[in-house]
């Protein structure tokens, strides 16, 4: 049970992360100190988009699924709706490609909005 717990936990430390990396762009907008997070985060996500790596979540989270004895994933609130949020089906290395360049073009465009035009300040 302990295990179970565990890797959905990492699972949802996962979703965090990856939301985070999509969307926490628009956090610098109020808050544009979360860039020294966000930008980290956002390089580490383009890289494994791009190069197909293995973010290290994935194997923790399988490895304690197997410590569980799942084989696959349950029918519960986790395993039905956060899992095809996760890894749907029918991704492909030229759908990541595309996800991550919209991915990297958003963050680049909201980075510009944030730190790159002139401020009123400065004029």
């Amino acid at each position: 049970m302990w295990y179970r717990i565990g890797a959905d936990l990492v699972l949802l430390l996962h979703l965090a992360f990856v939301l985070f990396v999509v969307t926490g762009g628009l956090l610098l907008l109020k808050w544009p100190r979360l860039a020294w997070l966000h930008l980290p985060a956002a390089i580490w996500g383009a890289i494994v988009e791009y190069t197909d790596w293995i973010c290290p979540l994935t194997p923790i989270e399988n490895t304690l699924r197997a410590m569980a004895r799942e084989s696959a994933y349950g029918s519960d609130f986790i395993g039905h709706y956060l899992l095809p949020l996760m890894y749907p089906a029918g991704l492909t290395s030229h759908i990541q490609f595309l996800l991550g360049t919209t991915v990297v073009l958003v963050n680049l465009t909201i980075y510009w909005l944030v730190f790159g035009k002139p401020s009123r300040r400065r004029q």
